[in-house]
């Protein structure tokens, strides 16, 4: 299975998000499976291709020139895919990948969740997104979504991402979607 990984490339975040990152890279390598991230350098995407290249797991990196131009093309990646800007990076990612799994993040880590969850919305795939709320992390949207839901701008029946809490129940959550497979 693809699992793209949407994260962080910030190198100020705290440790314990490093290592989640690390721990997700690791277990998506070691059950057989490839990792697809960003193909950058820094933060949880380090740790992530870090944590996949530790146990020899197959790493698709998917990134613009821009990236490439600012010296953060990783070199891990066991597979390199250059788009031409950031909105290609997200198609391109959203094709590849089979499941998606959402660590804590800035911008970008929301930008690529939202195009993700809408696009699978208005039915463009049904793959399946999880958003790991490490530290309640993601309090603050799972509220927000509640008032959307509560005055019905999110109908009831739409696809929803599942939140889980720790890098376990993630992994649990990707074990469910590979046997479903």
């Amino acid at each position: 299975m693809n699992i793209a990984v949407y994260c962080s490339s910030s190198n100020h975040i705290a440790e314990n998000y490093l290592a989640t990152a690390f721990s997700l890279g690791k277990w998506i390598a070691e059950n057989g499976h490839v990792l697809v991230f960003g193909g950058a350098t820094g933060g949880s995407m380090s740790a992530v291709s870090e944590g996949a290249a530790s146990s020899n797991g197959k790493i698709v990196g998917v990134i613009p020139p821009a990236i490439i131009q600012m010296n953060r093309q990783s070199p891990l990646c066991t597979e390199l895919v250059t788009v031409q800007d950031m909105s290609e990076r997200k198609a391109s990612m959203k094709n590849i990948a089979d499941a998606f799994v959402v660590l804590p993040g800035s911008y970008g880590t929301l930008d690529e969740l939202f195009d993700v969850t809408a696009s699978a919305i208005v039915g463009e795939h049904r793959k399946p997104v999880i958003i790991l709320n490490e530290n309640g992390f993601y309090d603050h949207l799972i509220a927000l979504i509640a008032q959307m839901k509560e005055e019905k701008f999110i109908p009831v029946e739409n696809f929803r991402p599942v939140f889980v809490n720790t890098p376990e129940e993630c992994f649990q959550q990707l074990v469910r979607i590979s046997d479903e497979n």
